[in-house]
């Protein structure tokens, strides 16, 4: 649609699906999102049986990104990729959740074709490639070119009924490193200026292709946790919330916090997408959140499937 759905149509959309409950997905061959769309690692053989797996586990949905990078070099074979993996999606009985843009280059390197590093040894993600690249977020002579790829790639499957829904950018702000020494190191805080910036442009231009499908973007700024706090106040996390048809967000958090979390979203009046949870080393387990999610009608996408080379399980 054109205009920013209604809560009520938002609902019934979201009535019509049944119970959504998926994953995040990145092969366990691919060390980054690059790595899994580029023409020369595409592991279509892997894929298949990873969600084979998962669909005998009883998942339904799952969650993707894209990278810029690939499109800008290889446009065509891109978009034959992607249908690729929606055909065998489908096929295993999952609809697909697709994310256009992502701030979490953790690795610290922009974006870049070709072999990718290997993973450093105990460090979970410390290879995770950004979509376009931090850089470029920061740069708006870039941003005609990012237009470009967002509409061309929102154009292509508009209609696509294996297309659940468009993420438009993972996480926009996200400064954060993990591969540089022990501890966690931040790029330039002029990058949330940007994204807050490019993320409603990213609404905007997606708009006006027209899609089907309904657009998301996360709220994920969760600080320290306080006594009677309210969440995801950040001036991101507040726009992604007020301009999104569905909404979504990322608790890597103890049961009880993420019930409150729960509590308060539920206050917005549209369907909630939790698409990215599982944090087990501060509680936040498959045993004691998904039948809270479950119970508050949630639809929740946990980080990873397989043991690979994202190192996730760390």
């Amino acid at each position: 649609m054109k205009e920013q759905w209604s809560k009520e149509q938002a609902q019934a959309w979201y009535q019509q699906k049944g119970w959504l409950c998926g994953f995040n997905y990145l092969p366990s061959t691919a060390v980054n999102w690059t790595d899994i769309w580029q023409e020369e690692t595409f592991d279509a053989a892997t894929i298949e049986r990873e969600l084979g797996w998962a669909a005998e586990a009883g998942y339904n949905t799952l969650r993707i990104n894209l990278p810029f990078i690939v499109w800008e070099h290889d446009r065509d074979g891109l978009m034959a990729r992607i249908d690729r993996f929606l055909t065998i999606a489908d096929d295993n009985g999952f609809s697909t959740m697709l994310t256009l843009m992502d701030d979490c280059g953790f690795s610290g390197d922009e974006p870049y074709l070709g072999p990718q590093k290997p993973p450093v040894p105990g460090k979970h993600n410390s290879q995770a490639a950004a979509s376009p690249g931090r850089d470029k977020v920061c740069d708006r002579d870039c941003w005609p070119q990012i237009e470009r790829y967002i509409r061309d790639v929102v154009r292509q499957f508009r209609e696509d009924k294996r297309v659940l829904l468009w993420d438009l950018y993972n996480e926009p702000g996200n400064r954060g490193i993990f591969a540089t020494g022990t501890e966690e190191v931040l790029y330039d805080e002029k990058l949330e200026t940007c994204a807050h910036v490019l993320m409603k442009l990213a609404f905007r231009w997606v708009r006006e292709e027209d899609p089907t499908q309904p657009l998301t973007v996360c709220a994920w700024g969760l600080p320290a946790e306080e006594e009677g706090e309210t969440f995801y106040q950040y001036p991101l996390d507040q726009t992604a919330l007020e301009l999104s048809d569905v909404v979504s967000y990322h608790a890597y958090t103890n049961t009880g916090r993420m019930t409150a979390i729960i509590q308060q979203l539920q206050g917005l009046g549209r369907p909630i997408f939790c698409t990215e949870w599982q944090a087990r080393h501060v509680g936040g387990t498959i045993e004691e959140q998904l039948p809270l999610l479950y119970m508050a009608k949630v639809a929740p996408y946990q980080w990873g499937l397989v043991r690979g080379k994202t190192q996730t399980w760390l």
